[in-house]
């Protein structure tokens, strides 16, 4: 995870896309393309047209962050902000969406489980020495 710079959210008043990306730990075109993608609102602009962020923008950035953590697709991060953003009614709707994304969770972590048993096993069957048969490649291609 990156390193992150803390700002004083109440001291913030104007930050140029690089400072943004220094409090986040974000990197310059991930900040572009979630302005491109509205998953960022449009900067505010000085009068010379220099990009401007504020308090706000570091709070919705670092939420966005934590939740691409937590692996919420940007969709689904969209749907997030909407309650924030009052888009939806209810905090109802955001517990159905993590309901959602929890149960992809678990069965992804299920998928894994099984993969990392079949691939111990495989594994075990190679003694890692020079000879031109694997074991490995053999379980591979019968599977």
């Amino acid at each position: 995870m990156a390193v992150v710079h803390e700002i004083a959210i109440h001291k913030i008043k104007a930050l140029r896309r690089a400072d943004l990306a220094r409090a986040t730990g974000c990197n310059l075109e991930t900040i572009r393309y979630y302005e491109t993608a509205g998953i960022l609102p449009p900067p505010a602009r000085t009068d010379a047209g220099h990009r401007t962020y504020d308090a706000a923008d570091v709070q919705r950035l670092r939420f966005v962050l934590r939740a691409r953590e937590l692996g919420f697709s940007l969709d689904d991060i969209r749907g997030l902000l909407g309650l924030g953003d009052g888009a939806l009614r209810s905090c109802a709707e955001i517990k159905e969406k993590t309901d959602a994304h929890l149960a992809d969770v678990r069965a992804k972590i299920a998928d894994l489980q099984r993969i990392e048993a079949v691939l111990s096993r495989t594994a075990a069957l190679c003694s890692g020495g020079d000879r031109p048969e694997c074991p490995v490649l053999e379980a591979i291609a019968r599977a």
